[in-house]
């Protein structure tokens, strides 16, 4: 059995975390900590795990490092940087939820998180766990920078365009819709409950902290630089990413090109379903999964793709692909504990 350790367990991603690895046949939960709630049961943080007797502990790394296998890292970005040390990944792997290893420019990261990065170092070691792009760097790994909500759904959504050189780079625009748990369980005037209901509202218009991670994985598959928009909104629902993605043409494609395409890339990925034509994801299709729901229409009149994923940010998004992301590194079956259906209705 894996034994694995989360830090920042009564979180959001973190208490996902907990539920995903407590139903995975092959792990055994070995130690959480939360800063907020040391000393409490689990169950008196979340009244839905009352049946367990799980205790949340203080962090001791040296500790955790000897006894886990594994530690999941679901922490606000500047947090990692500062715990994670090649001492540390001398014992165990780890697997960062937050942003500190997921781009390689550090320049790029302080210009975009106004923070200092205390292990510049181990950027050239970490790998960008996007899964199914990435599988075979992931493997057998020992530090994984887990991908952002709108990144993974953006990405996935565009990759095999890009990747086949179908779209003009230049002309990409991302309008992307996010439920109020991406952002996070602190609480803040924004995410109050008469802040947010019966209201949508964009945020971070050309600022937000995904945008040069989307635009380094696709320059990765472009082969040069891409540059985009990306606007993100906040709607009154718990979970979810719904991305909406234009791009421009760069020749006359039917529906039947483009899908022959995605088919090329996804066809034999688990956890990628393509949608039937003129069906288009919802969010509620694939909230409680590790699904990426992903449909496209052809837009004859402008020569335009529009291509919509869906996914929750808190499993595809957060927990559930850091859990495939262990699954990769230990050569396990990445599909392993993650293969529940969608809930509905949620």
């Amino acid at each position: 059995m894996i034994q694995a350790g989360i830090i920042g367990a009564t979180g959001y991603a973190g208490s996902e975390l907990v539920r995903l690895l407590q139903g995975h046949p092959g792990v055994q939960l070995k130690t959480m900590t939360s800063q907020s709630y040391e000393g409490k049961l689990y169950g008196e943080v979340f009244e839905n795990y009352r049946h367990e007797s799980f205790v949340c502990e203080a962090e001791d790394l040296d500790t955790m490092a000897a006894e886990c296998d594994v530690i999941f890292l679901a922490l606000p970005h500047g947090v990692a940087s500062k715990k994670v040390t090649e001492r540390l990944l001398g014992k165990t792997k780890v697997v960062d939820l937050g942003a500190d290893f997921r781009l390689k420019d550090i320049e790029v990261y302080k210009q975009w998180y106004k923070v200092e990065h205390d292990a510049v170092g181990l950027l050239p070691d970490a790998v960008y766990g996007l899964c199914e792009i990435n599988r075979a760097e992931t493997a057998g790994k020992r530090l994984v920078a887990n991908p952002g909500c709108y990144t993974t759904c953006s990405i996935l959504s565009l990759y095999p365009l890009v990747a086949e050189k179908m779209i003009d780079l230049d002309s990409i625009v991302i309008d992307a819709k996010s439920g109020v748990s991406g952002a996070g369980r602190g609480v803040s005037l924004g995410v109050h409950f008469t802040e947010t209901n019966e209201s949508i509202k964009a945020y971070s218009v050309a600022g937000h902290r995904h945008t040069p991670e989307i635009e380094e994985q696709l320059s990765y598959a472009a082969g040069e630089a891409v540059v985009l928009n990306f606007t993100p909104h906040l709607v009154p629902m718990n979970r979810g990413i719904l991305a909406t993605c234009y791009a421009k043409l760069l020749h006359k494609y039917t529906y039947e090109d483009i899908r022959a395409v995605y088919k090329k890339y996804y066809d034999n990925e688990y956890f990628i379903r393509l949608t039937k034509k003129g069906v288009f994801p919802e969010t509620k299709w694939v909230k409680g999964s590790n699904f990426v729901d992903i449909g496209f229409t052809v837009d004859e009149r402008t020569n335009r793709v529009v291509v919509c994923g869906a996914l929750d940010n808190l499993v595809k998004g957060a927990a559930g692909q850091a859990v495939q992301n262990m699954n990769i590194i230990f050569g396990l079956d990445e599909t392993l504990g993650l293969t529940a259906a969608p809930m509905f209705p949620a």
